[in-house]
């Protein structure tokens, strides 16, 4: 059984559709990344799945559960952790009080161990935390009863860099475990560090779903490369080249052709300088969701991945 199983999943607000259609699974033990600008449907896609909301039309499964069966998903979320966008913490009781009422709902065989990664000031009331440490107190109520799934929302906003890559490092550790992660994001740049698969939404729909390796590898590489100025136009005439520019005397441009290819023109140039590398995450991911408006069959095409 997937941990989650969604199936036709929509949610209208009145003459407005939040999301459209859903259908996905995230595998068990998995990290699945689900991708999209503020506003794409991510944060109505989770309230949906944890019952905060009721779909509209289609359904869904949350380890086993029914997410239109009330009595069902009560006890399925006994084993689900939960982290939202927005942090509702009581602003006057300290972050101990926070973790001891949700350790007499729920449990917390984990919470010193977290506690050792992610470190809020516990014996200050929730008023005076920035919003690096609201997030940290988040996180370890999120995890501390050793749940089965996470539904993390946008986990990273407010940790600073260092915080981050331990948070990148907890999530890697936790997959090993076997527990798994619902990771909603739009830092684009933090997913190919830490998800297996991710599904891209736009407006509510789902335009993409693959695993990270291949978004990457469809994404092509980005090339800079010295070169004389003659050359450059037949480097860039080879199919594969796209969004060539030439600054400064050097020729860059994304390559999603043959790479065999690629080589044998540069061999018999006279290259000054050449480094090849992975686009930004961001530009691979811009190139798959402006791809929907050219592309009518792009949604299919990926799925099948």
């Amino acid at each position: 059984m997937d941990p989650i199983e969604v199936l036709d999943l929509t949610k209208e607000y009145g003459s407005v559709r939040g999301v459209d259609s859903l259908s996905f699974t995230v595998e068990s033990g998995e990290v699945f990344g689900f991708l999209g600008p503020n506003g794409a449907g991510k944060t109505t896609t989770i309230e949906t799945l944890l019952g905060l909301l009721n779909p509209t039309e289609g359904t869904a499964e949350v380890l086993g559960a029914d997410i239109r069966d009330e009595d069902a998903l009560i006890e399925a979320k006994r084993r689900i952790g939960y982290l939202p966008a927005e942090l509702g913490f009581n602003e006057e009781v300290t972050g101990e009080r926070v973790l001891e009422y949700h350790e007499s709902v729920k449990g917390a065989q984990r919470r010193a161990d977290l506690l050792e990664v992610f470190t809020p000031p516990l014996k200050r009331p929730i008023r005076e935390y920035s919003s690096g440490n609201r997030r940290m107190l988040g996180l370890v109520q999120a995890f501390m009863h050793d749940p089965d799934l996470v539904i993390l929302d946008e986990p990273t906003s407010g940790l600073d860099p260092l915080k981050q890559a331990e948070f990148n490092e907890f999530i890697r550790d936790e997959r090993e475990r076997g527990t798994t992660i619902f990771f909603s994001s739009h830092v684009l740049s933090e997913v190919r560090r830490i998800c297996d698969r991710v599904g891209i939404l736009r407006n509510g729909q789902l335009v993409g779903l693959v695993d990270i390796e291949t978004l990457l590898e469809q994404g092509g590489k980005r090339v800079q490369v010295r070169i004389d100025s003659d050359a450059a136009e037949e480097v860039i005439e080879l199919d594969g080249v796209i969004e060539a520019t030439v600054i400064g005397g050097e020729l860059q441009f994304t390559y999603v052709g043959d790479y065999n290819e690629l080589f044998r023109v540069l061999a018999e140039q006279h290259v000054l300088d050449v480094e090849i590398s992975e686009p930004p995450l961001e530009d691979v991911f811009m190139h798959y969701y402006e791809s929907t408006d050219a592309n009518p069959n792009f949604s299919a095409e990926v799925a099948n991945v």
